[in-house]
């Protein structure tokens, strides 16, 4: 009596860029253990899809529009706390790395290290286990010892992205162009950045902030 087959890995894939989805689809085309139940495009259609097929494993990314990875992340797990996550993108910023970490992934993939380690990471983390690409958990561990800028630094930083000039940030905020002046100082110590514009660089490399 031969033994009946395993079922195949169940695979929700949510990209909201087309050539990318199909990439990944043609990598795991062969894999007789692997099989794409749904695609999404957005974070809000990746959680329908989500109550829908109740995947094995998602294949998340980021950014997306109308709602981010995270935020998709999150609303999944409220509902279904068993999900299983793999994090798809192309920024290894550390900022990121703890919020998808915290909220449930399993696995963090570059989308540059997508045809060498998608399918051994699809199988390890259905098999219960995590994956951390080094030069990913590298970018966590050098800013463990960072100050983190507050919620409202935050906000002045995301304005000063937009090109908004102090006076600006101050009418936006609600608070004196001198107040600014001082959440900017702290900023750049923070970042060990050299200027506003190294500022802006440096946080959207890491995630702290999105454009």
């Amino acid at each position: 009596m031969t033994d009946k087959p395993s079922r195949p890995i169940r695979i929700l894939l949510a990209d909201d860029h087309h050539v990318l989805r199909q990439g990944v689809r043609a990598l795991a085309a062969d894999e007789r253990d692997m099989e794409f139940v749904a695609e999404a495009s957005s974070g809000q259609e990746a959680i329908e899809e989500f109550r829908k097929h109740r995947p094995d494993v998602v294949l998340m990314d980021l950014q997306m529009p109308d709602m981010n990875g995270i935020d998709a992340m999150i609303a999944i797990r409220n509902e279904f706390p068993d999900a299983r996550f793999i994090i798809l993108t192309t920024y290894a910023g550390d900022v990121q790395i703890s919020r998808a970490l915290k909220v449930g992934a399993r696995a963090y993939l570059l989308k540059s290290l997508l045809r060498r380690e998608l399918l051994d990471t699809i199988r390890a983390v259905h098999a219960g286990q995590k994956r951390i690409p080094a030069e990913v958990a590298a970018q966590v561990a050098n800013h463990l010892a960072d100050d983190s800028l507050t919620s409202r630094e935050i906000d002045v930083l995301k304005l000063i992205a937009g090109g908004n000039a102090n006076k600006i940030v101050a009418d936006k905020l609600s608070i004196t162009e001198e107040t600014v002046k001082g959440h900017v100082k702290s900023i750049l110590s923070k970042l060990g950045a050299n200027d506003r514009t190294h500022a802006v660089t440096i946080a959207l490399k890491r995630g702290i902030i999105e454009l």
